[in-house]
Protein backbone atom coordinates (compact mmCIF):
# COMPACT_ATOMS: atom_id res chain seq x y z
CA UNK A 1 0.00 0.00 0.00
CA UNK A 2 1.07 3.86 -0.87
CA UNK A 3 -0.15 6.82 0.04
CA UNK A 4 -1.51 7.18 -3.54
CA UNK A 5 -2.46 3.42 -4.32
CA UNK A 6 -4.30 0.51 -2.54
CA UNK A 7 -3.90 -2.57 -4.67
CA UNK A 8 -5.75 -5.65 -3.90
CA UNK A 9 -5.14 -9.22 -3.92
CA UNK A 10 -7.84 -12.38 -4.38
CA UNK A 11 -6.67 -15.90 -4.22
CA UNK A 12 -9.90 -18.42 -5.09
CA UNK A 13 -10.70 -21.62 -5.73
CA UNK A 14 -13.11 -20.75 -8.18
CA UNK A 15 -14.95 -18.30 -10.31
CA UNK A 16 -18.14 -17.76 -7.68
CA UNK A 17 -15.32 -17.65 -5.41
CA UNK A 18 -13.07 -14.78 -6.82
CA UNK A 19 -16.79 -13.24 -7.65
CA UNK A 20 -17.87 -13.29 -4.06
CA UNK A 21 -14.36 -12.20 -2.59
CA UNK A 22 -13.96 -9.20 -5.04
CA UNK A 23 -17.75 -7.70 -4.61
CA UNK A 24 -16.71 -8.52 -0.40
CA UNK A 25 -13.74 -6.09 -0.86
CA UNK A 26 -14.97 -3.62 -2.90
CA UNK A 27 -17.54 -2.36 -0.10
CA UNK A 28 -14.58 -1.55 2.48
CA UNK A 29 -11.66 -0.80 0.29
CA UNK A 30 -12.91 0.64 -3.10
CA UNK A 31 -12.52 4.13 -4.07
CA UNK A 32 -15.56 6.29 -5.01
CA UNK A 33 -15.38 8.57 -8.22
CA UNK A 34 -17.66 10.15 -10.87
CA UNK A 35 -17.02 8.81 -14.77
CA UNK A 36 -15.94 12.03 -16.62
CA UNK A 37 -14.65 10.70 -20.09
CA UNK A 38 -16.12 7.33 -22.31
CA UNK A 39 -18.75 5.02 -21.13
CA UNK A 40 -21.20 6.23 -18.67
CA UNK A 41 -20.24 9.87 -17.98
CA UNK A 42 -21.50 11.20 -15.13
CA UNK A 43 -21.97 7.90 -13.22
CA UNK A 44 -20.59 7.03 -9.93
CA UNK A 45 -18.31 3.96 -9.35
CA UNK A 46 -16.46 1.99 -6.81
CA UNK A 47 -13.19 0.80 -8.04
CA UNK A 48 -9.91 -0.98 -6.98
CA UNK A 49 -6.65 1.13 -8.03
CA UNK A 50 -5.62 -2.31 -8.89
CA UNK A 51 -6.84 -6.01 -8.57
CA UNK A 52 -5.06 -9.22 -8.96
CA UNK A 53 -6.78 -12.14 -8.65
CA UNK A 54 -5.72 -15.72 -8.71
CA UNK A 55 -8.16 -18.13 -9.15
CA UNK A 56 -6.97 -22.25 -9.15
CA UNK A 57 -9.96 -23.79 -10.13
CA UNK A 58 -11.35 -21.91 -12.83
CA UNK A 59 -12.90 -24.42 -15.56
CA UNK A 60 -15.90 -26.56 -14.42
CA UNK A 61 -18.49 -28.25 -15.84
CA UNK A 62 -21.75 -27.36 -16.92
CA UNK A 63 -20.41 -23.84 -17.59
CA UNK A 64 -23.48 -22.44 -15.43
CA UNK A 65 -20.94 -23.92 -12.76
CA UNK A 66 -18.88 -21.43 -12.78
CA UNK A 67 -21.35 -18.82 -12.54
CA UNK A 68 -21.78 -17.37 -8.86
CA UNK A 69 -25.65 -17.93 -7.74
CA UNK A 70 -27.31 -15.76 -4.90
CA UNK A 71 -28.80 -17.28 -2.41
CA UNK A 72 -32.77 -17.34 -2.78
CA UNK A 73 -33.78 -16.07 0.14
CA UNK A 74 -32.12 -12.59 -0.58
CA UNK A 75 -34.63 -12.09 -3.51
CA UNK A 76 -32.45 -10.45 -5.85
CA UNK A 77 -31.26 -12.22 -9.32
CA UNK A 78 -28.31 -13.80 -10.06
CA UNK A 79 -25.07 -11.60 -11.75
CA UNK A 80 -25.29 -13.54 -15.01
CA UNK A 81 -28.25 -15.41 -15.93
CA UNK A 82 -28.20 -19.14 -16.63
CA UNK A 83 -27.23 -20.14 -20.36
CA UNK A 84 -25.46 -16.81 -20.93
CA UNK A 85 -21.86 -18.80 -20.97
CA UNK A 86 -22.86 -20.62 -24.39
CA UNK A 87 -24.52 -17.02 -25.64
CA UNK A 88 -21.20 -15.34 -24.65
CA UNK A 89 -18.47 -18.34 -26.62
CA UNK A 90 -18.96 -17.06 -30.30
CA UNK A 91 -18.62 -13.44 -29.31
CA UNK A 92 -14.63 -14.94 -27.96
CA UNK A 93 -13.88 -17.62 -30.21
CA UNK A 94 -15.37 -16.38 -33.24
CA UNK A 95 -14.52 -14.50 -36.02
CA UNK A 96 -18.09 -13.13 -36.85
CA UNK A 97 -19.01 -9.43 -36.29
CA UNK A 98 -22.60 -8.40 -36.61
CA UNK A 99 -23.21 -5.11 -38.59
CA UNK A 100 -23.73 -2.93 -35.78
CA UNK A 101 -20.87 -3.86 -33.56
CA UNK A 102 -17.14 -2.28 -34.60
CA UNK A 103 -15.53 -5.10 -32.93
CA UNK A 104 -15.70 -8.40 -30.92
CA UNK A 105 -13.00 -9.94 -28.83
CA UNK A 106 -13.32 -12.95 -31.23
CA UNK A 107 -12.73 -11.18 -34.21
CA UNK A 108 -9.99 -9.61 -32.61
CA UNK A 109 -8.22 -12.88 -31.69
CA UNK A 110 -9.31 -15.14 -34.57
CA UNK A 111 -8.64 -13.00 -37.62
CA UNK A 112 -5.57 -11.13 -37.87
CA UNK A 113 -3.71 -10.15 -40.63
CA UNK A 114 -0.52 -11.77 -41.28
CA UNK A 115 2.39 -8.90 -41.55
CA UNK A 116 4.11 -10.89 -43.82
CA UNK A 117 1.39 -11.01 -46.33
CA UNK A 118 -2.58 -10.49 -47.22
CA UNK A 119 -3.86 -13.75 -45.45
CA UNK A 120 -5.17 -13.82 -41.88
CA UNK A 121 -4.70 -16.47 -38.89
CA UNK A 122 -6.43 -17.29 -36.00
CA UNK A 123 -4.34 -16.15 -32.95
CA UNK A 124 -5.89 -19.25 -31.15
CA UNK A 125 -4.20 -22.01 -33.43
CA UNK A 126 -1.25 -20.31 -33.90
CA UNK A 127 -0.27 -20.25 -30.69
CA UNK A 128 -1.71 -23.82 -30.16
CA UNK A 129 0.84 -24.97 -32.75
CA UNK A 130 3.88 -23.24 -31.59
CA UNK A 131 3.17 -23.99 -27.49
CA UNK A 132 2.82 -28.15 -28.70
CA UNK A 133 6.21 -27.94 -30.03
CA UNK A 134 7.82 -25.02 -27.99
CA UNK A 135 6.58 -24.60 -24.76
CA UNK A 136 9.43 -22.78 -22.75
CA UNK A 137 8.49 -18.92 -24.19
CA UNK A 138 7.02 -15.54 -22.95
CA UNK A 139 5.81 -15.06 -26.47
CA UNK A 140 2.72 -16.25 -26.13
CA UNK A 141 -0.20 -13.80 -26.21
CA UNK A 142 -3.78 -13.62 -27.46
CA UNK A 143 -3.78 -9.34 -29.08
CA UNK A 144 -7.18 -7.76 -28.30
CA UNK A 145 -6.01 -4.45 -28.02
CA UNK A 146 -4.86 -1.73 -30.82
CA UNK A 147 -3.53 2.07 -31.03
CA UNK A 148 -6.47 2.82 -33.02
CA UNK A 149 -8.96 2.14 -29.88
CA UNK A 150 -8.39 5.09 -28.45
CA UNK A 151 -10.55 6.94 -30.65
CA UNK A 152 -13.44 4.58 -30.06
CA UNK A 153 -16.11 5.65 -28.25
CA UNK A 154 -16.67 2.15 -26.42
CA UNK A 155 -12.60 0.53 -26.80
CA UNK A 156 -12.48 -3.33 -25.90
CA UNK A 157 -12.49 -3.90 -21.80
CA UNK A 158 -10.41 -6.40 -22.50
CA UNK A 159 -6.61 -5.98 -23.73
CA UNK A 160 -5.01 -9.16 -23.80
CA UNK A 161 -4.86 -12.69 -22.38
CA UNK A 162 -1.07 -13.58 -21.49
CA UNK A 163 0.16 -17.40 -21.82
CA UNK A 164 2.39 -19.43 -19.84
CA UNK A 165 3.01 -23.22 -20.01
CA UNK A 166 4.98 -23.64 -16.18
CA UNK A 167 6.72 -27.01 -16.00
CA UNK A 168 5.76 -28.54 -19.54
CA UNK A 169 2.16 -29.34 -17.08
CA UNK A 170 0.04 -26.38 -17.02
CA UNK A 171 -1.67 -23.77 -19.31
CA UNK A 172 -2.03 -20.74 -17.24
CA UNK A 173 -3.71 -17.66 -18.30
CA UNK A 174 -3.40 -14.06 -17.87
CA UNK A 175 -5.83 -11.85 -18.83
CA UNK A 176 -5.48 -8.23 -18.56
CA UNK A 177 -8.97 -5.64 -18.64
CA UNK A 178 -8.53 -2.33 -18.74
CA UNK A 179 -11.92 -1.38 -16.98
CA UNK A 180 -13.95 -4.05 -15.58
CA UNK A 181 -17.59 -4.31 -14.85
CA UNK A 182 -17.34 -6.98 -11.28
CA UNK A 183 -20.83 -7.27 -10.93
CA UNK A 184 -22.20 -9.06 -14.09
CA UNK A 185 -18.95 -9.00 -16.70
CA UNK A 186 -16.50 -10.34 -14.40
CA UNK A 187 -17.74 -13.77 -13.98
CA UNK A 188 -19.78 -13.68 -17.38
CA UNK A 189 -15.82 -13.35 -18.85
CA UNK A 190 -14.12 -15.40 -16.89
CA UNK A 191 -15.91 -18.21 -17.41
CA UNK A 192 -15.29 -17.18 -21.46
CA UNK A 193 -11.97 -17.37 -20.80
CA UNK A 194 -11.99 -20.43 -18.95
CA UNK A 195 -13.73 -22.46 -21.94
CA UNK A 196 -10.98 -21.25 -24.67
CA UNK A 197 -8.00 -22.30 -21.69
CA UNK A 198 -9.15 -25.43 -21.42
CA UNK A 199 -10.05 -26.00 -25.13
CA UNK A 200 -6.16 -24.86 -25.79
CA UNK A 201 -4.98 -27.04 -23.15
CA UNK A 202 -6.56 -30.11 -24.59
CA UNK A 203 -5.22 -29.40 -28.04
CA UNK A 204 -1.48 -28.81 -26.64
CA UNK A 205 -2.29 -31.93 -24.63
CA UNK A 206 -1.61 -30.55 -21.11
CA UNK A 207 -3.84 -29.24 -18.00
CA UNK A 208 -5.47 -25.86 -17.59
CA UNK A 209 -4.23 -24.75 -14.41
CA UNK A 210 -5.07 -21.19 -12.92
CA UNK A 211 -6.39 -17.93 -14.56
CA UNK A 212 -4.33 -14.62 -13.01
CA UNK A 213 -6.26 -11.82 -14.18
CA UNK A 214 -5.24 -8.33 -13.33
CA UNK A 215 -7.20 -5.00 -13.40
CA UNK A 216 -6.59 -1.77 -13.13
CA UNK A 217 -10.14 -0.84 -13.31
CA UNK A 218 -12.22 -3.56 -11.77
CA UNK A 219 -15.25 -1.52 -10.39
CA UNK A 220 -19.33 -1.92 -9.86
CA UNK A 221 -21.89 1.01 -10.58
CA UNK A 222 -23.53 3.04 -8.05
CA UNK A 223 -26.70 1.28 -9.05
CA UNK A 224 -24.73 -2.44 -7.58
CA UNK A 225 -23.81 -0.77 -4.46
CA UNK A 226 -26.98 -1.90 -2.50
CA UNK A 227 -27.22 -5.37 -4.78
CA UNK A 228 -23.33 -5.50 -3.18
CA UNK A 229 -24.22 -4.81 0.39
CA UNK A 230 -27.46 -7.29 0.36
CA UNK A 231 -24.95 -10.28 -1.09
CA UNK A 232 -21.89 -9.42 1.55
CA UNK A 233 -24.71 -9.03 4.68
CA UNK A 234 -23.40 -5.39 4.71
CA UNK A 235 -24.97 -2.61 6.02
Amino acid sequence: MTKYLDPIFIRATNIPDAWFQCVYNIIDFGRKYEVQYGSFVGEKRIEFDWATILIEHPYSEPYDSMLPKIPAHLNIPDPVEAGYVEQYLPYLLSSVKKENEEYTYGERICKVKDINSDEYYNQIEYWINILKETPNTNQAILQVGQPTDSKLSDPPCLRHIDIKIIKNEKLIFYPYFRSWDLWGGFPANLAGIAVLQKYMADEIGIEAGPIVAASKGLHIYGYAEELAKLRTYKK
